[in-house]
């Protein structure tokens, strides 16, 4: 879903201090007609838009041509019509100018993904190692690799990379410095600085400022939100060889008063547990995670990859493997008991399984339900739906690279300076 601004046009007489300024009326009529293009069922009409947005219809058609000159607008192929008179050409968001560019690095791979400003997936590109032994800036050096081989995609489909946003499995503050990433080993690891001392980054983002950093579950759930599939208010669990949430309340994503919020990995299922990587007892993660389950499933030594793993699991468990189909079970019983909590809190409707546990939905619902039922308090009237994720594995990267065509949408004269 687009950002759309609620206003109207605004013709200015004389100029009493305070008044807004010519400038900020474009900017905000840009982001008005884009916004109600991106958000449009059906290609809206230049006369379509000036009725929705109380504008005039020369003030549409003068943003309209800005929008069209900087690629962000294309008119589409007319609809056939009733009646007499030329049929009106809808306006849709171009599919040949700017794009993002989304990174991933997680405990075992790396990924890269350009998406058109129209939301199309033009690349995706996934590096399998394990990165736990790799330093930081060794990780972030074949990160950069794989971005030069998205950009060059991009290029040769005609495309603009307008920015780049990067998920990370870990506590990310907001200049991003990586406070903590458990299961990578890192801590206070300065990732923009360290991508700042690759040239080839600087060519991939061409000019654009500062690379952002988030949290991969965070951008795993900005995607499902915008992917248009959920509900306004849920919690979206990404199950890696770490676990990840990101929380969205009211169409928005909820960070928390330092932007940390999610870390449902880290919440103790049993305090007298086995240890984990971040220094606790009996957290989900060491009953739940990707490396827990398949070591239950007896699967240890059998060297799967994070990002084909759960496929293996879910083709043994529909074959009807007896002890892949108990450590999924349990797994499914220990996020149940989690997220009941975390639904007691915030009283949240909706579960969306993402990363490895789309594919295992299945097997780890029916489990996760029946502790819901059990614990939650209002599961007796008001019944909590769990489902898969709609992109699964591919959401953080996905979910990164939208980010930055959404901030093109709400504020596309930003990129109109740039042309």
């Amino acid at each position: 879903m687009a950002v759309m601004w609620q206003c109207q046009e605004v013709i200015p007489t004389a100029a009493p201090a305070g008044a807004v300024r010519q400038g900020s009326l474009r900017e905000l009529n840009l982001a008005l007609v884009l916004g109600r293009i991106a958000a449009a069922p059906r290609p809206p009409s230049r006369a379509a838009l000036a009725a929705e947005t109380g504008l005039t219809r020369a003030t549409v058609s003068a943003v309209v041509e800005d929008l069209v000159a900087g690629r962000l607008v294309t008119e589409a192929e007319p609809q056939p019509r009733s009646g007499a008179g030329r049929p009106a050409r809808g306006l849709v968001l171009a599919g040949d100018g700017p794009a993002g560019l989304g990174l991933e690095v997680n405990v075992d791979y790396l990924a890269a993904c350009v998406v058109d400003l129209a939301g199309e997936v033009r690349h995706h590109c996934v590096h399998r190692a394990d990165l736990r032994p790799v330093s930081p800036a060794d990780a972030l050096g074949r990160l950069v690799r794989l971005a030069a081989e998205a950009r060059a995609a991009a290029d040769a489909q005609g495309l603009i990379l307008a920015g780049a946003a990067l998920g990370v499995p870990g506590l990310v503050d907001d200049v991003g410095l990586v406070r903590l990433a458990p299961n990578l080993g890192w801590r206070d690891v300065p990732v923009p600085e360290l991508l700042a001392e690759h040239p080839p980054l600087t060519e991939v983002i061409d000019g654009v400022p500062a690379l952002v950093v988030d949290n991969e579950a965070n951008l795993a759930a900005l995607s499902e939100l915008h992917a248009g599939a959920g509900p306004g208010s849920f919690l979206h669990i990404s199950g890696e060889v770490g676990i990840g949430a990101g929380i969205v309340l009211d169409n928005a994503l909820y960070r928390g008063a330092r932007g940390w919020s999610g870390e449902i990995g880290h919440i103790p299922v049993r305090p007298d547990g086995p240890p984990c990587r971040c220094g606790g007892r009996g957290c989900l993660e060491r009953y739940a995670g990707q490396e827990s389950i398949l070591a239950a499933a007896g699967l240890a030594g059998a060297d799967l990859p994070a990002d084909t793993a759960p496929n293996r699991l879910a083709e043994l468990a529909g074959a009807g493997d007896a002890t892949v189909l108990h450590a999924l079970h349990e797994a499914g019983v220990a996020l149940g008991v989690t997220v009941s909590s975390v639904i007691n809190l915030l009283d949240l409707d909706t579960v969306v399984l993402g990363g490895g546990y789309a594919p295992l939905a299945p097997w780890l619902r029916p489990p996760m339900l029946a502790e819901i039922e059990r614990r939650v308090l209002t599961a007796a009237w008001s019944p909590v739906t769990v489902r898969p994720a709609v992109l699964g594995a591919t959401a953080a990267a996905v979910g990164a690279a939208g980010s930055v065509v959404r901030r093109i949408i709400a504020r596309p004269v930003a990129w109109l300076a740039r042309l």
